[in-house]
């Protein structure tokens, strides 16, 4: 049996190109005791990938040269030398952009998982991380109160689209950012959410200040750059800030880096520059591990009561996996990018 795996060729200068990555074929070893062989089914993509392939300081250490290129899977197990895990079961792997996945069986990043309380793929999508960090994003860094108006940057995404409902489902005012009016309309229409604003319009500020007439106290920060800057004046005091990411800067980084003044500008200068500060930090869902299951509970019964909608891009083949990373980091993908095998 065949593995097929993605490698870190070298590291990116902006949008990443096919040559980023070696397609490496190897053939399975035999299983050791304890030891699982996961056959995968959907790969996720995800913003956070393109920060992994920089050779930068930050919250996780980046993917050597020649390592397996990171990202999370859902798949079956098809081999099973453990009594934790039965062929057949279904696992999230956070193991790499692999087709198969030798895991020993008290591995912190396999997850069982199960298919009568959401469909699988929605594990790598709202019923897993993205949805994890839209929930502990909001209601624990952003300590979110049911009278606050709420603002979510890539609103139809994966992590946005979570945030935007949750907020509406505690009884806020919601208002979602995103790009053309497809994905607008999906905000408005089948989320549900009090305002749907695209950023593409020209108006932004504008529009922001109509669907605000009473501030903003949370912003949920994806994006950066041009929606910090038209969200940042309307800011409340005691306005909260949690900063999942900022994808409009990920293909600004690059290796010749090598002062201050060469870095694009990020949440924490916008924010930072404000008088009164409102409360602002980057977090990770890790953070939050202990309560994952809490989180995964509460958001598939959402799912299946049909409170939170959601939306797929799926790409076949898993050749495609660097055209399913361009396509988020370009807006292109509507909802949770996925590939599968």
């Amino acid at each position: 049996m065949i593995n097929k795996k993605f490698t870190l060729a070298k590291r990116p200068i902006g949008m990443p190109a096919d040559d980023c990555w070696d397609l490496v074929e190897s053939e399975i070893p035999d299983l050791l005791e304890n030891q699982i062989l996961i056959e995968v089914i959907y790969l996720s993509v995800d913003p956070y990938m393109r920060g992994r392939m920089n050779d930068m300081k930050s919250y996780a250490e980046p993917v050597k040269i020649g390592g397996i290129m990171v990202g999370e899977s859902v798949g079956k197990v098809i081999q099973s030398r453990s009594e934790k895990y039965n062929i057949g079961d279904i696992v999230t792997a956070h193991l790499g952009w692999q087709t198969h996945i030798i895991a020993d069986d008290d591995s912190l990043f396999v997850r069982r998982v199960f298919p009568d309380l959401a469909p699988i793929q929605a594990y790598l999508g709202v019923a897993g991380m993205p949805g994890r960090t839209a929930y502990f994003g909001l209601l624990d860094v952003g300590k979110l109160k049911p009278e606050d108006t709420v603002v979510v940057s890539a609103a139809s995404g994966a992590v946005g689209s979570v945030v935007g409902q949750i907020a509406k489902l505690k009884g806020c005012k919601t208002i979602g950012i995103a790009g053309g009016p497809e994905k607008c309309s999906f905000i408005k229409d089948e989320m549900e959410l009090d305002h749907a604003i695209d950023y593409k319009s020209g108006n932004l500020s504008e529009g922001l200040a109509k669907a605000c007439p009473n501030g903003i106290d949370i912003y949920f920060e994806n994006v950066g750059g041009e929606v910090s800057n038209a969200v940042a004046p309307l800011m409340n005091q005691g306005g909260r800030v949690p900063i999942c990411g900022y994808i409009s800067a990920y293909n600004s980084f690059n290796p010749d880096m090598d002062s201050r003044d060469d870095l694009p500008e990020t949440p924490f200068d916008v924010f930072g520059a404000l008088d009164p500060v409102p409360e602002h930090r980057f977090f990770v869902v890790t953070e939050f591990m202990n309560e994952w299951d809490k989180a995964t509970k509460e958001l598939t019964e959402w799912i299946r009561k049909g409170d939170i909608k959601y939306k797929e891009s799926v790409l076949e083949g898993f050749e495609k996996m660097p055209e399913g990373l361009r396509n988020v980091l370009s807006g292109k993908n509507f909802g949770k990018q996925l590939i599968k095998v």
